[in-house]
Formats: structure tokens, C-alpha cells, sequence
């Protein structure tokens, strides 16, 4: 069934506005990336702040968008008029199947721009107008720990009506920021590789036979044109698979799956060239919990 998802983005909303639009369109481009990856049509519109995505199967697209760096959340909407008589009654509609007796629930209610009435006020009045067509029912308000929370969120003329949100890996576009070569030996590498991803680095792969099941089922997921170079099992090997894949891709700088114990010799060994290693005061418990985290946004 066709559907208007709401995705919203954090810290690239920050950015001085020329730098915001340019990482704004890199994050359209990579949502139409994704899509097409998966065969998912859709059409993209933004104001500041979100992004709107109309597509036809949301609930596909909204796991797609679970993997887009720079969308920090993401929620099928129902649109609607900023007019009062008309919210009320889409969210009654909305409200009706998921109200069962007895049931707690909040009304969470945002606003932007010019309007006759407070976000508070909203919410206050949104309430009571559920109290009032479903009061045999037993209804409980409860504004701190709810059954039940319904969202609505007035940006200008239109409101968005949703009932819960999906978590994106936030951070910035794959794109803006330079590229990385990165050796991926198992979770550690591919760790590494993933939060320079996440600050915007677009990463070439050095795979390790160890470090084949998180490229292939993580980091390529996250980076459909993730570019991937397999390695002998051979640890002789990998640096100079880096070195030259550094070259060919004129890379930034290196990531490397290393502890502190390991920086020194890592960085002897690797002269000038610019090394990487955000794992590095990570024990290996810390590291497999953060992977774990990761996964989770593919589940």
C-alpha cells in the first residue's frame, strides 16, 4: 500500500547553509541509492530538518532507511491539513483499532511556524478529544511511561500524524567526507571502517578470510558501491594490498584494526600516511557489544 514516510537527519541540519544543502543532496542521493539497490521506487521532497519520501511498500523502505548514515530516524506518516477539526479527526481514526480498554497512552504533539495554538495546548486537546469519543472504554493519560504514544507533528500548513519511530545510524552522509582504505580482519576492522563511514568517508575494503561475513552481510549493506579487495590469509599480505589500494583510490588515510599496544609499531611501519584507528582503546568485549548494536539495524 503507498505511503509517505517522514525522515528525519541531525547533525548535517547544523551545518552552515551552503554546506547543509550540499550534504542534504548527498543524502537524497544516497536514499534513491539504497532504493534502487533493493528495487523500491519512490519520490523524494525536504524542507529543513526532514525529508519526505513517498513510496509504495513503506514498511520495506522504512528498513531500507535503517541503513542510510545521516538519517537519524525515520516514521510512516499520515499528512494532513494544519486544521484543527481535521487532525482531530484523522487521529481518532488513527487512535480507534489501537485503544483497547483500559489502555494508557499520551498524545506527543511538535510544532513550526505560526499557529493559534501551543504544542501543549495541541496535545492537551487532542487528548481530551480521545477521552471524549472512546470514554467507555476506560482510558488511562499517562505522560511518562505510556502504552500507548501517538505523535503529531505541525510543520507549517500540513500535519503528520505517526505512531512510533525506527532508529537510522545517524552521523553524516557516506560521501561527504573523503575517502579511507580500511583492512577488515573480523569485527575490530570492520568496526573501524564502519564509524569512518558513519562520519561521512566513503572506505575501500581490504577483506581478510576472517573479515569476509561482516563485509558481505554489514558493511556492504550500509554502502552498496562499497569497493572490496579479498586478501590471502597470509597477515605478510595485507599491508601492501593497502598500500596500493591507498594509491589507486588517492585515499585519505588509512584504517587499521589495531590496539594501543599495536599503534606504535603501526605507525612506525606506516610513515606519513595518515592512520586511523577509532577502536583503538577498545577492549574486545566493548567492541563486540558495539557490533552487535550495529547488526541490530539490519535485523
Amino acid at each position: 500500500m503507498a505511503g509517505l514516510l517522514l525522515v528525519r537527519y541531525g547533525e548535517l541540519g547544523l551545518k552552515s547553509p551552503p554546506v547543509r544543502r550540499q550534504f542534504e543532496r548527498q543524502l537524497r542521493r544516497n536514499v534513491l541509492d539504497q532504493f534502487v539497490a533493493e528495487g523500491i521506487t519512490g519520490r523524494l521532497r525536504s524542507d529543513r530538518g526532514h525529508l519526505y519520501v513517498e513510496v509504495d511498500d513503506p514498511a520495506r523502505a522504512l528498513r531500507v532507511l535503517r541503513r542510510v548514515f545521516g538519517v537519524t530516524s525515520a516514521s510512516v506518516v499520515h499528512e494532513v491539513p494544519t486544521e484543527r477539526t481535521v487532525i482531530r479527526d484523522r487521529l481518532l481514526e488513527l487512535a480507534d483499532p489501537l485503544l483497547t480498554p483500559g489502555i494508557s497512552f499520551a498524545v506527543r504533539a511538535r510544532r513550526t511556524g505560526t499557529h493559534p495554538f501551543t504544542s501543549q495546548e495541541l496535545a492537551r486537546d487532542l487528548g481530551a478529544d480521545l477521552i471524549d469519543r472512546f470514554g467507555d472504554r476506560g482510558l488511562k493519560v499517562n505522560l511518562d511511561h505510556p502504552e500507548l504514544e501517538l505523535f503529531v507533528e505541525v510543520r507549517g500548513p500540513r500535519t503528520y500524524l505517526y505512531l512510533g519511530r525506527e532508529s537510522g545510524p545517524g552521523g553524516l552522509p557516506l560521501g561527504v567526507a573523503g575517502h579511507v582504505v580500511a583492512l577488515v580482519d573480523g569485527p575490530r576492522g570492520a568496526l573501524g571502517a564502519y564509524l569512518l563511514m558513519k562520519r561521512g568517508c566513503r572506505a575501500a575494503i581490504v577483506e581478510t578470510p576472517s573479515g569476509a561475513e561482516p563485509v558481505e552481510r554489514v558493511l556492504r549493506v550500509f554502502d552498496p558501491h562499497l569497493r572490496v579487495e579479498r586478501s590471502a590469509a597470509d597477515p605478510g599480505s595485507w599491508e601492501p594490498a593497502l598500500a596500493r589500494l591507498a594509491e589507486e583510490s588517492d585515499a585519505d588515510g588509512v584504517v587499521l584494526p589495531i590496539d594501543v599496544a599495536g599503534y606504535v609499531p603501526a605507525r612506525e611501519r606506516w610513515g606519513e600516511r595518515v592512520l586511523f584507528s577509532p577502536t583503538v582503546g577498545w577492549t574486545e568485549g566493548e567492541v563486540a557489544d558495539r557490533w552487535e548494536r550495529i547488526t541490530a539495524l539490519l535485523a
